[in-house]
């Protein structure tokens, strides 16, 4: 049984009174849900305030982005150590934004999740079709290019969750059905066995990212390969938040 996996992207969102308010209302609405792993991700200046927030707490942080080199000189960038040393346990890599708006290729998406896993921390890889692609039926050939380029036998499974989010359906209100996410999910978890063998790739979490919801959050999560959502807009709601957390701890098995 995968545990689920709630993970919460604020992009460029909040500032640090902000930031606390919201953790604060977070630690209090989740507070008694159990059987779920819940992540935040804010930017990267407040990793440092937000550790001591979530201090005492099951709340994880994780960094929207990391540099693929240790050190040197990229101005405005952040290694994978600076991420380490805030206590932070996770890096999202090529979210479609990076891929999009900042031109990020698969070749560098390759390094950066290379550099995320070595210097131990926990990756969450994005892969995702844009509108014209699932139009013209390519879905499932772009995602697997995606992970071909970037996932192979020497990047740690363990290490590794897996986030489909179609590009046409993320800050957009649109969504895919449940049906058809997970009929890519099932596809992702076949390419994963190809690479790494049934049972690890059985214990990779997929989550599902495009305009998650308390509205929509139950219906997809209750699919078998969707293991976990990356929320965008509604993970800056305390109250929206936590009810997809609680809409997947309803897919815990009773103890």
């Amino acid at each position: 049984m995968r545990t689920p996996f709630i993970a919460g992207n604020w992009k460029m969102h909040k500032n640090l009174v902000e930031a606390r308010e919201l953790v604060a209302a977070l630690r209090e609405s989740s507070a008694g849900v159990a059987g779920v792993d819940v992540l935040l991700c804010p930017p990267a200046y407040l990793l440092f305030p937000l550790a001591k927030a979530v201090a005492g707490t099951d709340l994880m942080l994780g960094a929207q982005n990391v540099h693929e080199a240790p050190q040197g000189a990229f101005t405005g960038e952040h290694s994978v150590a600076m991420v380490a040393d805030t206590g932070a346990t996770y890096v999202i890599i090529g979210h479609s934004e990076r891929r999009h708006v900042f031109g990020e290729t698969n070749d560098q998406l390759n390094k950066k999740v290379r550099a995320v896993i070595a210097g131990g921390l926990q990756v969450i890889y994005c892969v995702g079709e844009t509108l014209p692609q699932r139009e013209a039926g390519k879905t499932q050939a772009v995602v697997d290019e995606q992970i071909d380029a970037v996932l192979a036998a020497d990047v740690d499974a363990a290490k590794l969750t897996v986030a489909y989010e179609p590009v046409w359906a993320i800050g957009t209100g649109k969504t895919a059905s449940p049906e058809q996410a997970q009929e890519v999910h099932a596809g992702i978890r076949t390419r994963l066995t190809g690479i790494y063998g049934a049972q690890a790739a059985n214990a990779v979490r997929i989550q599902y990212g495009g305009s998650v919801k308390p509205g929509n959050a139950a219906a997809l999560l209750a699919e078998p390969d969707i293991d976990g959502a990356l929320v965008g807009g509604a993970c800056l709601v305390a109250g929206d938040f936590a009810a997809i957390i609680s809409a997947a701890a309803e897919t815990v098995p009773a103890a």
